[in-house]
């Protein structure tokens, strides 16, 4: 019965979540899972070589290859609804903290926070997989909350995160530190715990080679992209993050909520402290690594702080009613709600600009794929990275493939451009792409089909 009225109210909020956002639109990393899935289902080991690949994520590209059984169309649908459905489960899982950690509206109140935070939405509407990393984590300190020293479930949820992100890692070997201090030294975790590194590394191997594929194939993207890398940066760069995922009112709300619940429910909060401490220090172990610095990296704190948010609101009421703090604490608790409200304006007009971007990308997305059935040679030419995937799996041809006119100039095959500066600009993989350039055709293709986004030229011999 609980199960049940579990999946009910996550299928609930993620529907809300789809309402909020609009639609759903999948991402180059995501898309390229699908694409070597495909490869992986077809019997081909995946290429992870490809120009600007992104990082493979095992469970991600395994997923991928179930979801290629569909079809392209199918399994970038069936991604999408995903999508929402993880975040359905990141609302819920939140809220369940909450009411565990300080009480029902806490969770409440939470759970709204993050549902409602453009970035969370962007990288859930987009099928990020921060987003099932972050609900597999917070899953694991649900149990842990539920029943201390769980041992095998916890490990085995952090375990099927850490094939998705190596943050998890570090939550694992910490738990397995703090089990053996409580005298749980059983061999069979620190397999468990082992199994997530073990099995990445065997896929990079087995795929490429090298067992440290990803590491240094995301290093080397960032340093390409321009990223943000180096321990020196995170001082700066994780306050600013983190306001823009939450922003100030919520900061506000958790600053005071969390000094005031570790002070009187520190028992009921440790473990929320702790947790979130772990995963600012994952995330300064990536950057010491020189991988790049991403907000989305920054999801799994900025959910426990949108908690100590809550804590600020409601706290208050689980303390005696004689306690000399409660009346401060529910004051206090005043002063968030009314910062709070007084922000809606604002996150409904980010939300309100959310939806248009996704609109504008998805209807730009639409017109490309109008134009494949007008294709009349291969290989393709496109402005820059971001098609490549989604052409990949629309063509279902290799990503090698498509050609990048900002690295090679064609001598035969279709070349799409934009059809206008719009397009260019709304449509592009990262607004510091090392060539924002958008070369035109080349001597000798001629127009062959066109829309509001694209125009098609072509050369076949």
């Amino acid at each position: 019965m609980r199960r049940g009225k579990a999946i009910g109210w996550i299928l609930v909020l993620g529907l809300a979540a789809w309402a909020l956002a609009g639609r759903g639109l999948a991402n180059y990393d995501t898309l390229y899972a699908l694409v070597w899935g495909r490869d992986l289902a077809h019997g081909q080991l995946p290429d992870y070589d490809v120009s600007l690949a992104p990082t493979p994520h095992p469970l991600a590209t395994l997923a991928g290859a179930v979801l290629s059984l569909l079809g392209a169309g199918g399994a970038i649908g069936v991604t999408l609804v995903l999508a929402f459905v993880w975040l359905g489960a990141l609302g819920w899982v939140t809220y369940r903290l909450g009411e565990a950690w300080v009480n029902r509206a806490a969770g409440v109140l939470a759970a709204a926070i993050v549902l409602t935070r453009r970035p969370v939405l962007d990288f859930g509407a987009r099928a990020y997989v921060d987003l099932p990393y972050l609900v597999l984590v917070l899953g694991a300190l649900l149990v842990e909350t539920r029943r201390r020293r769980a041992g095998a479930p916890v490990l085995a949820l952090l375990g099927v995160a850490g094939l998705i992100r190596p943050e998890a890692w570090l939550f694992s070997a910490l738990y397995l530190a703090w089990l053996w201090r409580g005298g749980v030294r059983d061999p069979r975790l620190w397999a468990l715990a082992a199994a997530a590194p073990a099995l990445w590394a065997i896929s990079d191997l087995v795929v490429t080679g090298d067992a440290l594929h990803s590491l240094t194939g995301t290093r080397d993207t960032a340093q390409r992209l321009d990223r943000i890398t180096g321990l020196d940066e995170v001082p700066v760069t994780v306050p600013r993050r983190l306001g823009e995922i939450l922003r100030e009112p919520v900061l506000f709300g958790a600053a005071g909520g969390g000094l005031l619940a570790l002070a009187f429910l520190r028992r009921r909060v440790a473990l929320g402290a702790v947790a979130g401490a772990v995963a600012l220090l994952a995330f300064c172990v990536l950057a010491a690594a020189g991988l790049p610095i991403l907000g989305r990296y920054l999801l799994a704190p900025a959910t426990i702080l949108a908690i100590f948010c809550g804590a600020g609101a409601f706290g208050w009421r689980e303390l005696a009613k004689d306690h000399p703090w409660r009346r401060r604490w529910a004051w206090f608790g005043a002063a968030t709600l009314a910062a709070l409200v007084a922000f809606v304006p604002a996150q409904a007009n980010r939300i309100g600009d959310l939806r248009d971007a996704l609109r504008i990308q998805d209807g730009i997305q639409d017109d490309l794929h109008a134009l494949t059935p007008r294709f009349p040679c291969l290989p393709a030419t496109v402005p820059n990275h971001r098609p490549v995937p989604l052409l990949a799996l629309w063509l279902d041809v290799d990503p090698d493939s498509i050609a990048v006119a900002q690295e090679a100039r064609p001598r035969t095959g279709a070349y799409v451009v934009p059809s206008t500066a719009r397009v260019a600009r709304q449509y592009i993989l990262d607004p510091r792409d090392v060539d924002p350039r958008i070369p035109p055709p080349p001597t000798g293709f001629r127009p062959v089909a066109a829309n509001a986004s694209w125009r098609l030229f072509a050369r076949c011999e």
